[in-house]
Formats: structure tokens, sequence, C-alpha cells
């Protein structure tokens, strides 16, 4: 706050370095904000395909005719 009501050019560098300082801290700020609603999304986005692709794999698996681990194990496979 000094160094906006000082007239002296150590008072004017100091300012203008602060107010660089507020931009860089807001902007860096606000990258990291759409930084993480990205991710967030993406992580909403992502959040069901393991399921999907093992179901995938089981109806493969169904169509080949292979059994999967799980039933080979319990000795529910189809022969």
């Amino acid at each position: 706050m000094l160094s906006s009501v000082l007239n002296s050019k150590r008072a004017i560098q100091v300012n203008i370095l602060i107010m660089r300082a507020f931009v860089k801290l807001r902007s860096f700020l606000l990258t990291h904000e759409e930084s993480a609603l990205k991710l967030k999304e993406l992580e909403t986005k992502i959040e069901g395909h393991d399921a999907d692709i093992k179901d995938i794999f089981e109806a493969i698996r169904q169509l080949m005719g292979v059994p999967d681990e799980h039933k080979k194990i319990t000795g529910f496979a189809n022969k």
C-alpha cells in the first residue's frame, strides 16, 4: 500500500512488481482451476469404461465358447 502512495522511482518499481505478481497469481489460479475442472470431467467421462470393457470381453468369450476364469474356478464352465 505504501508503494502506491510514495512517488519515488523505487516505490513505483515495487508497486509494478507487486501488481505483476498478483496478475501472475490470478492467471495461475485460473489455469489451475480450468485444469482441475477438465480432469474432473475426464474422470466422470471414463468412470464406467472398466465395467463396459469387462462386459465386452465377456460377450466375446461367450461368442467364442471360451469360459472366463471365474466360471472355471467355480466349476460352472460350459463344456
